[in-house]
């Protein structure tokens, strides 16, 4: 053991006196590996924030929300949702939530966009309608003022909520609750203000937007049929229901609407399980190509490696006769060599980690993401780095170790 521990000690003593005579051509080769081991941990870092983002912003949408709309089926020839046609009602809500046992609230939603106006300021933004239950199904809390009542809802009444953006813009930094806006040919008096919320997944504002009771809006924004809805929002009792939620509806909506289970649905069902699963699988593509890229990093900078030793074993040919005529093995001779690819490697590797490291650092503040930095993902950089050293570093060793004493000596 202690003979072992010698050999290696001497081992990376000749490595370290050899990396230093060599100051310039080690720091190109270390470039290489750099390059390559600091993309890897910036890559694993972006991801894991990414990830975290996105989850953030899923979970943003409402707690184990299910959303149901309309679509166009061969049969019944319905428009889309968005186009203002279908048949969901909001007594299709309540008859989801009367016979699912699965789902703990529906919110009838319809939306359209709409010009805004307070005095000289005029913005376009998002106009929904909906019941008093929606702020609790979509996580919104009311950050000023206060929600409308039954009342409101039932006398159609021109009362709204603004979201956070929708409030700077129209009213900067002035007290909103109380004023009036303008939507269309109504005065709209504003009851409160929601707390932010930040954007979807798909980008949307979900801060920019004007709620208001669903009869006032098909009264007053988008004349509709009454009770006729754009889409249903249901929130699943449980996270471990959703999928059990998601049948019952499609049972209860079949049978209102007279759809056989063999025949296309004149509704769609979509849950925030599927949006993560999609950009989990959009995020899983591009980290595997990110992780490729740095794997060709890495590779060539492995190939530098075994280049610059090769070199150094050409160089070092009388040294390593030397060595030999003096009794070093084979073994040896291949250890040291061995152990110098690997300590290049190395540096290579800490010297990347560093600077993923502080790319990182650069990046959660410049975008405001937390991106942390899982240890695992430290420990396979390295593991990497030394791992390239091994393999990039055993064919220059063998050479060194297979060298004929005697023409060893005879170099010049």
């Amino acid at each position: 053991m202690n003979s072992l521990v010698v050999g290696l000690g001497n081992a990376l003593a000749l490595a370290f006196s050899a990396i230093i005579r060599a100051k310039v051509r080690a720091v190109l080769t270390v470039l290489g590996i750099l390059v390559g081991v600091a993309a890897v941990v910036i890559v694993t870092a972006l991801g894991t924030g990414v990830q975290e983002r996105i989850t953030t912003q899923i979970k943003s949408l409402g707690s184990n929300m299910i959303w149901v709309f309309s679509q166009p089926n061969q049969s019944s020839g319905a428009r889309s949702a968005r186009g203002g046609g279908g048949r969901l009602t909001e007594n299709d809500g309540k008859a989801i939530l009367r016979e699912a046992t699965s789902v703990s609230a529906v919110v009838p939603y319809m939306q359209a966009q709409a010009q805004v106006v307070v005095a000289d300021r005029n913005i376009s933004t998002t106009v929904a309608g909906s019941t008093r239950a929606y702020f609790e199904v979509r996580g919104f809390t009311i950050a000023a003022g206060a929600n409308f009542t039954d009342t409101d809802e039932r006398t159609k009444a021109k009362v709204c909520l603004l979201g956070q953006t929708a409030k700077e813009n129209l009213f900067g930094n002035q007290d909103a609750v109380g004023q009036v806006v303008r939507i269309g040919r109504y005065p709209f008096r504003v009851l409160g203000v929601l707390a932010g919320k930040g954007q979807t997944p798909g980008g949307e504002d979900q801060d920019d937007r004007v709620v208001m009771p669903v009869g006032t809006f098909r009264a007053r924004v988008s004349p509709t049929a009454p009770g006729r809805v754009h889409v249903l929002l249901v929130s699943a009792s449980d996270a471990r229901t959703v999928n059990r939620a998601i049948d019952q509806i499609d049972g209860i909506l079949r049978q209102r609407h007279g759809i056989e289970a063999d025949k296309e649905p004149d509704f769609g069902i979509r849950s925030q399980a599927e949006f993560l699963k999609t950009q989990e699988e959009i995020l899983g593509t591009l980290k595997a190509l990110l992780i490729g890229i740095a794997m060709v990093a890495l590779g060539v900078g492995g190939i530098g490696v075994m280049n610059i030793m090769l070199v150094s074993v050409t160089e070092r040919t009388r040294e390593i006769g030397i060595r030999m005529a003096i009794g070093a093995r084979e073994a040896d001779v291949r250890f040291q060599f061995l152990v110098e690819a690997v300590m290049l490697c190395v540096l290579g590797g800490i010297a990347g980690t560093a600077v993923g490291i502080g790319v990182i650092y650069a990046l959660a503040r410049a975008l405001g993401w937390s991106m942390l930095l899982p240890p695992a993902a430290l420990v396979v950089a390295l593991a990497t780095s030394f791992g390239t050293g091994v393999f990039f570093g055993f064919w220059p060793a063998r050479r060194a170790s297979r060298l004929d004493p005697i023409e060893a000596l005879r170099h010049e």
